[in-house]
């Protein structure tokens, strides 16, 4: 076979296996990231719930546990939401956008959740319907809200609301046609109402957040550690090699494999915060 020949067949076959990876760990292996980080939040909520010292509001770092949402006719029970609705921070669950009331407060809470990757935590909420139960629990105390039903981009905004109540809207991503279940490009709305009384809103919320926290939004800024991760995987991968030709043997292997496996996975990780938060 010419050396060109045999070039181009590798670099054929590292993209298709490349993008086999990209695939399996979209679809399969962040969902189980997602699930460890879901267990480990529930576990710091939880100690924090226990302490009277869980956030109330004011600025909250993005990334820590806020709330916990039961959602009974999703069969949805301790979903755990972080704060912040960037693409890194919606890979660990739903994510409530910082510029608004945390739920149960007076106003409109919004939570972000992805419909596709990170396991999908809001893939199914467009098939609730009105009076279905939303649970959510907060430093506050534990909130019902009453879904209203969903929205779509230019249907009708709900009403104002009056000086006693709250809202609730959850958003995630759908699409239509062949590319419905992988490939969503637009936002969805479920609108709940409060059943009872709000509580007070603590001072300090961000009256703004960046553009890559509203909906639809990537983290470009996630392109510089990206390009650092991809410069130690081919560091690794040339030492791997290195080492395989000087040493041999399987503790090579059983020292490389490990280290390309982390670059991948980590490079792998930034890589999807490139894309569409809510997808």
């Amino acid at each position: 076979m010419p050396v060109g020949t045999g070039f181009t067949v590798w670099i054929l076959l590292t993209c298709s296996l490349g993008a086999l990876w990209v695939l399996l760990y979209s679809f399969a292996l962040s969902g189980l990231q997602e699930g460890r980080d879901q267990h480990e939040l529930y576990s710091q909520l939880r100690e924090q719930l226990g302490l009277a010292t869980a956030p109330l509001g004011g600025v909250v770092e993005p990334g820590a546990p806020v709330a916990v949402v039961q959602i009974p006719a999703l069969k949805v029970a301790d979903m755990v939401v972080v704060e912040g609705t960037a693409a890194g921070d919606l890979q660990s669950g739903p994510g409530h956008r910082r510029d608004t009331v945390l739920p149960g407060q007076h106003g409109t809470s919004v939570l972000f959740g992805r419909s596709v990757t990170f396991g999908a935590p809001f893939a199914r909420i467009t098939s609730l319907r009105p009076g279905d139960t939303i649970t959510v629990t907060t430093g506050q105390g534990e909130f019902t809200y009453l879904v209203d039903g969903v929205r779509r981009i230019g249907e009708p905004l709900p009403a104002a609301l009056g000086a006693d109540d709250g809202r609730l809207t959850l958003v995630t991503s759908e699409g239509y046609g062949w590319q419905a279940g992988w490939a969503p490009n637009r936002s969805v709305y479920v609108d709940a109402a409060l059943k009872g009384k709000p509580v007070p809103i603590p001072a300090g919320r961000p009256h703004a957040v960046p553009a890559a926290e509203k909906a639809m939004q990537g983290n470009a800024g996630a392109l510089v550690g990206l390009v650092l991760w991809l410069a130690a995987l081919l560091l690794v991968v040339g030492s791997v090699v290195w080492a395989g030709v000087r040493w041999g043997g399987w503790q090579t292997w059983l020292v490389g494999v490990p280290a390309v496996l982390a670059c991948v996975w980590g490079s792998t990780q930034l890589a999807l915060q490139l894309l569409p938060n809510l997808v």
